[in-house]
């Protein structure tokens, strides 16, 4: 067998390997005396089919078999041995593999396509400061979300008279439209906030027992408003047409809830405070921890951006765009590819950079690493308190089969969440970080700026 690497760019190169027939011959002599001895064939006792018609039936599928694998191994082994950043995957010349004789040939070339990413070092030192943000969650922040709660903690109030926000329940009537035809007839509650802008005046001010007269699909333009409003499914009510009568019932309306022992135990559980001044503080104190969260979170795509802006990695554009329309064959297109290339550019840089620092210091998510985090999802999750032997168990067999299902996937996502939290809080330790204070609209402005383009 024979090896060769060429580069004809910094980031692109050809992994060309020569088979001769020592090289899969063995293995594949091997494989046919192991489907001779298996083979059941009409005519022939159980291994004791000629060689000869073994070759005949199975010898070429054999061969491409053997010789597949065998090229598969040689260039993911090549690539490691050699510590080859390929980005992407090699991507085989098709026109030379379908040009080869599987019936006569011995020897065999194969050419694979690599995209390479640039050699890059990291710097600690080089890299600027990093913004430790604290955001500032005052009293006007304190109001906005206790109003936020009462809405949402809010009680259903019977109305007089329906006003735009409220829920008028009743019966909805349309008459048959043809001789012999079932008029229409439901009972159902309508959602003014879902009525059009237009129409909206004719239900206001409406009592118990007033008709007003509409045309559906003025009142409820779009098919969903119409199901809501019908009570019937999506293609049912997509149907509706023409005058209806609606006979008002009742008229329900949201009201905000009062400040209150009720109040404080539907928002923080029961007892957890006694008066609204305790109220206040534990609501602040939730609000600043929730911002600290999102403040992690606006550090962690600050240090990102800082590693991109500072340390320069040149990728195999062209190669990566044909990659990733062979991998995607028939699901995306050239101008789809163009479109989102530079986000995937950029969290390719990203996780070459993050592996090369995991590497360099020894970052490790071992098995036992990610089974206790996930314990510790199952904990909180299902509530599970104690740490007797038998909870212990229950806890663990949960874990694994969290882990094992959707193929392993679920495996891998926190795998990979706990290795970059790893990585980032090594970065941390070796960046400078600049406390830095910011109001909430701040925050948000920075948020905006800083998401990296879809």
């Amino acid at each position: 067998m024979e090896i060769a690497l060429e580069k004809s760019t910094e980031t692109n190169a050809s992994l060309k390997i020569k088979l001769t027939k020592s090289d899969y011959q063995p293995e594949v002599d091997k494989k046919l005396k192991d489907y001779g001895r298996r083979a059941s064939i009409k005519g022939f006792r159980p291994g004791k089919v000629p060689p000869s018609l073994i070759q005949k039936m199975y010898g070429k599928s054999v061969l491409v078999d053997e010789i597949n694998e065998l090229l598969k191994n040689t260039v993911n082994n090549y690539i490691r041995d050699n510590k080859l950043q390929v980005v992407g995957d090699p991507m085989p010349d098709r026109e030379q593999a379908d040009a080869i004789d599987w019936d006569t040939q011995s020897e065999f070339e194969f050419n694979y396509n690599l995209g390479l990413a640039s050699d890059f070092d990291v710097d600690f030192n080089a890299l600027p400061p990093v913004p430790a943000y604290e955001i500032e969650a005052g009293e006007a922040e304190l109001d906005n979300t206790i109003e936020e709660l009462k809405t949402r903690f809010s009680g259903h109030a019977h109305a007089e008279e329906s006003a735009e926000g409220d829920m008028i329940y009743g019966e909805l009537k349309q008459d048959a439209k043809e001789e012999g035809a079932e008029p229409f007839s439901t009972k159902t509650a309508l959602p003014t906030k879902q009525i059009a802008a237009d129409e909206l005046p004719k239900f206001i001010g409406l009592k118990k027992g007033d008709i007003v007269t509409f045309d559906i699909q003025n009142a409820f333009p779009d098919e969903k408003s119409r199901a809501l409003a019908t009570g019937l499914k999506g293609d049912e009510a997509a149907g509706l047409e023409g005058e209806f009568t609606f006979t008002v019932d009742d008229i329900t309306r949201n009201e905000p809830a009062e400040i209150g022992q009720e109040f404080f135990d539907k928002v923080l559980g029961k007892d957890a405070v006694e008066n609204e001044e305790q109220f206040r503080e534990k609501v602040l104190e939730i609000i600043k921890s929730n911002y600290g969260r999102e403040a992690t979170t606006l550090q962690r795509i600050e240090i990102e951006q800082a590693l991109l802006d500072n340390i320069a990695i040149s990728l195999p554009d062209d190669f990566l765009k044909q990659w990733l329309l062979s991998n995607n064959e028939g699901n995306v297109t050239e101008a789809d590819v163009e479109e989102q290339y530079e986000a995937f550019a950029r969290s390719v840089k990203l996780q070459l950079i993050k592996n090369k620092i995991a590497s360099e210091n020894e970052v490790n998510v071992s098995y036992e690493d990610v089974m206790e985090t996930t314990r510790s999802m199952v904990r909180e999750q299902f509530g599970f308190y104690g740490d007797d032997e038998q909870m212990k168990q229950s806890i663990d067999q949960i874990a694994r089969q969290y882990l094992m299902d959707e193929k392993g996937n679920n495996y891998m996502q926190m795998y990979n969440r706990m290795f970059d939290d790893k990585v980032i809080e090594l970065i941390k330790g070796k960046l400078t970080l600049e406390p830095k204070t910011i109001s909430v609209d701040e925050f948000k402005e920075l948020v905006s700026a800083r998401q990296p383009k879809a």
